[in-house]
């Protein structure tokens, strides 16, 4: 089997330590196999994507002295391919409207019958007032039901699985996500199923990232059977933290690698210290 795997950010924020982490490790994974290294830009959250982030991924990436394929796969350019998958889980009742806000999803939770659920369940509405609300253009989610899925698969839903190197054969557990959200009413597909239909489209062998995106292998493994696509090997790698001990996010604006090298700091001297596989508290370079 042909290796391939792929560096996958979203423009939403400047590059950090922790996504040139990531990325060198993708990198230097295909280098070491004699495979293929692809970047894709997962664009498709068109409230927070921004193209100057885009642009610095570009810039960043090549600083660091990564090389990958072109054309570049931007996930708001193939909207019909998630569509289209979409549609196929639809037509198949594997997917339902679901009308409830994120604060009815919260109290939905809470509120479980034998106690404090751990994710959110449901079921398609009554066909009556789910045309109700369709008229009344109430925003709605498409969610994967996992009762359905289960009955579509019978006995290989608990025989689904995955292959996490360095652990060997992982079962799948895609009902510790609940009935996912795969996409919406106003803000087209999610995450989860986008990047299964790019991981098959683009022969993804091997999904190389971040330790906090480990659950999420068992619900895309789930859509990868329900679709008929091939399970990559899956490599979740540890996160790099920052000084306060937890993992590096733009959302707490760690130190982007623009201001880094706004400093001085050399790529060189960069990639050295991520090669010692540093994960425990990350000193400043300023």
């Amino acid at each position: 089997m042909s290796f391939i795997t792929r560096f996958a950010p979203s423009p939403t924020g400047y590059l950090h330590l922790g996504h040139a982490y990531s990325a060198l490790t993708a990198y230097q994974a295909a280098k070491h196999a004699g495979g293929r290294f692809i970047l894709r830009i997962e664009d498709i959250d068109f409230t927070r994507c921004r193209p100057q982030y885009e642009a610095a991924i570009y810039e960043d990436l090549a600083w660091l002295g990564l090389k990958w394929e072109a054309p570049v796969r931007r996930q708001s350019e193939h909207m019909a391919d998630y569509q289209a998958a979409l549609e196929g889980l639809r037509a198949r009742g594997l997917i339902y409207r679901c009308f409830k806000t994120r604060k009815e999803v919260l109290d939905a939770i809470a509120s479980a019958p034998h106690g404090p659920a751990e994710v959110f369940t449901s079921a398609p509405l009554p066909t009556a007032e789910e045309d109700r609300r369709l008229v009344a253009g109430e925003p709605y989610a498409w969610r994967l039901s996992l009762a359905a899925a289960k009955h579509e698969l019978g006995a290989a839903f608990d025989d689904l699985s995955f292959v996490e190197e360095g652990k060997g054969v992982i079962p799948a557990r895609p009902q510790t996500a609940g009935d996912v959200v795969l996409a919406r009413k106003d803000a087209g597909v999610a995450y989860h199923l986008a990047v299964v239909v790019d991981d098959a489209l683009q022969g993804i062998s091997h999904v190389i990232r971040g330790e906090d995106l480990a659950e999420a292998a068992h619900i895309q493994r789930l859509i990868q059977a329900l679709l008929g696509l091939p399970t990559p090997v899956y490599r979740h790698h540890p996160l790099l933290l920052g000084p306060d001990g937890k993992r590096l996010a733009k959302r707490d604006k760690a130190e982007t690698l623009r201001e880094l090298r706004a400093a001085g700091v050399s790529a060189d001297a960069l990639k050295a210290r991520l090669a010692k596989g540093i994960t425990g508290p990350f000193p400043s370079y300023s």
